[in-house]
């Protein structure tokens, strides 16, 4: 390699290979660098020049240039999908083999054509930033009770949602939003993941201070917490979990009986599950969280990227 032009992206990749290997072995530097054919003073310009173009021949096509096909790709699939933000599209698309690109790319495609989704931003709240987050599935269960508009009244939907997840781990709609209903719905959440012990953690509403509820808690040797008074954003997995539902599906169908209403919502939250892209998960879903395919799953993007950019240097040094 020495005394030869290196592409910036070749260039770039032999930096973070040596990084990797640096951090997973104990061989040193010096050491790998006659291994790729370089000199130390090569390498180290490299690292200072991480990210830039090669001067000396002017601008050299980089791997985050777009080929004309990608950008018509880019733009009908965000035409299709209307309402998502640029780093959903771009993972969604990933996923689907529609096309690879950074989210950057993305968002500089939608911007030139006018489909950027401007109104979907998210007013976040530094309150409450010390609470401790949980590390694997099943130590914090959240739950909340929602209203849903029934012809002309009010279903309960009861939702259980893991915390490390975001996974509905179950809910019920019910005609009623008693203590009881709050414990079968508990109850049946256990019942799917038989041998965990999570920590409960709800608002301050009349079902979950009851006596009962609490009684209930105690048998089934449960941990209770309960969030801040006045403060419902301290069960904020929870309240985004509705909003979403709210905004993606119920406000979007009607409701025709309760069998019906049961249906929609159980094939919604089974589509929030299982394929609706997480922006807090690193856009994966929340059953990947859940069963631990989170390494896998973005391995398969990296080589995807990377595969892409390759594809792209070729055509430009094609043409």
């Amino acid at each position: 390699m020495t005394g030869q032009w290196v592409e910036p992206d070749i260039r770039d990749n032999v930096v973070e290979f040596v990084n990797l290997i640096r951090e997973k072995t104990d061989i040193p530097v010096k050491g790998m660098i006659p291994l790729i054919g370089i000199s130390a003073s090569k390498y180290y310009s490299w690292i200072d020049r991480k990210g830039e173009d090669n001067n000396h021949n002017g601008k050299t096509p980089r791997g985050h240039w777009y080929l004309n096909w990608e950008r018509e790709a880019i733009i009908n699939f965000a035409k299709k999908h209307t309402g998502e933000g640029y780093r959903r599209l771009t993972y969604m698309m990933i996923d689907d083999n529609i096309v690879a690109v950074s989210p950057s790319t993305t968002y500089r495609v939608l911007k030139s054509a006018g489909l950027l989704n401007r109104w979907n931003k998210v007013k976040r709240s530094s309150k409450g930033g010390g609470f401790d987050q949980p590390i694997v599935p099943h130590q914090h269960w959240h739950t909340d009770i929602k209203y849903v508009n029934y012809h002309g009244t009010f279903l309960f939907l009861i939702s259980v949602i893991d915390g490390y997840s975001r996974y509905i781990v179950h809910h019920e709609l019910r005609q009623t939003m008693q203590q009881f209903d709050v414990q079968i719905t508990l109850q049946r959440a256990l019942e799917k993941y038989p041998g965990y012990k999570p920590r409960i953690i709800s608002d301050n509403g009349p079902q979950f201070i009851s006596k009962d509820f609490a009684e209930y808690l105690r048998i089934v040797g449960l941990q209770h917490i309960r969030t801040s008074v006045a403060y419902p954003q301290s069960n904020g997995k929870i309240e985004r979990y509705h909003r979403t539902i709210h905004q993606d599906c119920l406000m979007k169908t009607s409701l025709i009986n309760l069998d019906d209403a049961r249906k929609q919502i159980a094939d919604y939250i089974n589509y929030y599950n299982t394929k609706r892209l997480h922006s807090s998960l690193f856009y994966l879903t929340p059953e990947d969280f859940l069963e631990n395919r989170v390494e896998e799953k973005l391995q398969v993007r990296e080589r995807k990227l990377k595969e892409a950019k390759l594809k792209r240097i070729e055509v430009r040094n094609a043409s």
